[in-house]
């Protein structure tokens, strides 16, 4: 079953990382380039290399970044990502995987009725009919009806950090290599029941009622558009904190299965003769877990530069 684009591109800016169409890295002039985001540098073993928070959603006016980020991209000899999202087919094949139902089946026998009710208000009011999204899972209507509400505030995939960065790496003739899989990416989802993932597709619409998705989606992003520390440190707490399911997932899943896997990759990486420049997601460097505290556990030299 292939899956319509503007699903691939909605859904996109909920997921940890998807396809998408890169952003050129031609600006007007400007004075200083703003800090964006975190940067580390990595050594060990008198090799060399480094560690930036990207961010999967922006605006236009975010590049080009700063200064000892492009710096730090031109003195490696290769691009790491989650994924190299220019490539779209595997992408697709894992949303039609993990996130489709298999013919004949539908989100609807799978939901309560207040569940139910509940998903048909959002939808109406995103402007979206039950009868196009029946066929995907709650967790993937979840993420379609999240990034819908931060694409209409301006926040577009399609300005994500990974697209401009590829897009430098292209034109300076890196080799790109990617730390993960889409398949593996999105088969994490499918380790939420069917429970599991009415209650996460219920919290998120509660949040998008209310506000709160949007606001911790943009409190996120402006946190790392400003090199914001403390805050992304606040922001980090608050979207693992808690006993939903959808912070459960984040902490347990998405952060606390995946960093430590990130980290033996990128030592690997590391082990080999190349100087990488790592553009992983803002929240996988933060805090006792995250990435950079693992590679201090392993013995690397880990420094801040911002």
């Amino acid at each position: 079953m292939s899956i319509p684009k503007e699903v691939t591109s909605t859904v996109a800016s909920a997921v940890p990382a998807s396809a998408a169409a890169p952003i050129q890295t031609q600006a007007g002039p400007r004075e200083a380039a703003p800090r964006r985001g975190t940067l580390y540098k990595v050594r060990h073993d008198g090799k060399t290399s480094y560690l930036f928070g990207t961010i999967h959603v922006g605006k236009q006016g975010f590049f080009p970044l700063e200064p000892e980020v492009t710096r730090a991209l031109a003195d490696s000899s290769a691009l790491v990502l989650e994924l190299d999202t220019r490539v779209h087919k595997p992408f697709e094949q894992a949303l039609a995987k993990y996130g489709s139902y298999p013919p004949g089946d539908s989100i609807t026998r799978h939901l309560s009725p207040r569940a139910l009710t509940q998903l048909n208000k959002a939808l109406a009011k995103a402007g979206l009919a039950l009868q196009n999204v029946a066929m995907y899972r709650p967790w993937l209507v979840a993420n379609i009806l999240v990034g819908t509400e931060i694409e209409k505030h301006g926040y577009h995939r399609s300005n994500g950090v990974e697209g401009f960065l590829l897009t430098a790496a292209v034109e300076q003739k890196k080799e790109v290599h990617e730390l993960e899989s889409a398949d593996y990416q999105l088969s994490l989802f499918a380790s939420l029941d069917d429970a599991q993932q009415e209650r996460y597709l219920m919290e998120n619409l509660e949040e998008l009622e209310n506000g709160r998705a949007l606001q911790k989606s943009a409190g996120l992003i402006d946190a790392w558009s400003n090199a914001d520390a403390a805050r992304i440190d606040v922001m980090a707490r608050e979207l693992t904190s808690g006993d939903t399911v959808s912070a459960t997932f984040m902490d347990r899943t998405l952060l606390g299965k995946r960093n430590p896997e990130m980290a033996a990759h990128i030592e690997r990486i590391m082990q080999s003769d190349q100087v990488a420049f790592v553009g992983i997601g803002l929240l996988h460097l933060v805090g006792d877990n995250g990435i950079p505290a693992l590679l201090r556990q392993r013995g690397y030299d880990v420094e801040k530069v911002y």
